[in-house]
């Protein structure tokens, strides 16, 4: 099988060479990508810490109980935690509303940033989402700012310039997704954890995450929570060095990532976004409908029909992924710098975050 002999090669470029693998549109043979939901070889189930999160907080934050959760590890990744979808019925549209929706609004920054005036992104829902609605299948439909949206920033905002974080330039973190976050990772066995930085990825499907590693958080005892919701993706999870060859695995809808320990500082890598495997436009556990009574407390928000018309138009060519981190430790502070604002702009050929387009590649930037 191809992607097995590549993966024996190693060498200088074997993470390259098997993101280039994955990345070709006409690879059929996916026999080498990690199956989450038919578990064996390398993949064991993980335990949870079931009693750090009751049932009503994992109600409230949209969750099945912990008990139900499937959570799986991989044999050679230390710290490294695959939950399969635990998201009760209906709830993951909540967040695909809010990071269509609300998390996009100032002032969150976004990639669109860059290159328009900020009145022209005050309002990115309003002014697309009649045109998703009546969007078809053609290509050569002019695309809408949503569909131009490749990241948001959350929290602390990363300066692209120096890629650190700076007390400077921070703005209030979601408190629902903060909840959710908490929630995830104390059943992980990370009490404590504080929500501070969020990086909103949209992907299509000629969308792609290069080859990096999340370290510029000050603090890396604590976990990095990944989120991903929409059309489903291959996730490569390599080691602390680029020689070593990676191992692929699927992300569906739902599904949650947590690199912790030794796996938190590891390079990591998207080539390709995939089509619903269920072979239908959406998964079908996006067709679920909201839970009718939903706990007092409850950070999730029943979505109107027309706001999920939007999204579900959006998710039809789409993936968007969560990734959530604490930047600093309890009681720590940024050091300080000297010479900078905080608020770096993105240089347009920094990136890990690529796109094909009409037969030129164009990137943007996520951390």
């Amino acid at each position: 099988m191809a992607a097995a002999a590549l993966t024996r090669e190693g060498g200088e470029d074997a993470f390259r060479r098997l993101f280039r693998f994955y990345r070709q549109r006409d690879v059929s043979d996916l026999r080498g990508v990690v199956d989450f939901s038919a578990p064996g070889g390398q993949v064991f189930r993980s335990q949870l810490s079931i009693s750090s999160v009751s049932d009503q907080d994992a109600y409230r934050a949209g969750l099945q109980p912990v008990s139900q959760w499937k959570a799986y590890g991989l044999n050679g990744y230390p710290g490294f935690i695959f939950i399969a979808n635990p998201f009760l019925p209906g709830c993951q549209r909540h967040w695909v509303k809010q990071c269509l929706k609300l998390y996009p609004q100032k002032p969150s920054v976004c990639n669109l940033d860059l290159h328009m005036a900020p009145e022209k992104t005050i309002d990115l829902w309003g002014q697309s989402k009649e045109q998703l609605k009546r969007k078809g299948s053609s290509k050569q439909e002019p695309r809408s700012l949503l569909e131009k949206l490749r990241w948001v920033t959350l929290g602390y905002h990363y300066n692209w310039d120096t890629k650190k974080y700076s007390a400077n330039h921070h703005t209030p973190f979601p408190s629902d997704l903060a909840f959710l976050s908490e929630q995830v990772a104390a059943a992980c066995g990370f009490r404590g954890f504080q929500a501070q930085a969020g990086i909103l990825n949209y992907y299509h499907f000629d969308s792609s995450l290069g080859i990096h590693v999340d370290e510029s958080e000050l603090d890396h005892s604590r976990p990095l929570l990944s989120f991903s919701f929409g059309q489903s993706s291959i996730f490569l999870l390599g080691g602390r060095k680029r020689e070593e060859a990676p191992t692929a695995m699927f992300m569906h809808s739902g599904d949650i990532m947590v690199m912790s320990g030794l796996s938190r500082l590891l390079y990591h890598a998207v080539p390709r976004v995939l089509p619903n495997p269920e072979g239908t436009a959406l998964p079908s556990c996006l067709d679920q409908a909201f839970p009718s009574d939903l706990p007092v407390g409850s950070v999730i928000e029943h979505s109107s029909d027309e706001d999920w018309q939007v999204c579900a138009k959006y998710l039809h060519s789409s993936r968007i992924n969560m990734t959530i981190r604490q930047v600093l430790a309890e009681g720590q502070k940024f050091p300080e710098e000297s010479g900078t604002n905080g608020k770096g702009q993105a240089p347009s050929e920094d990136s890990h975050h690529e796109e094909n387009s009409r037969g030129k590649r164009h990137k943007t930037n996520t951390v």
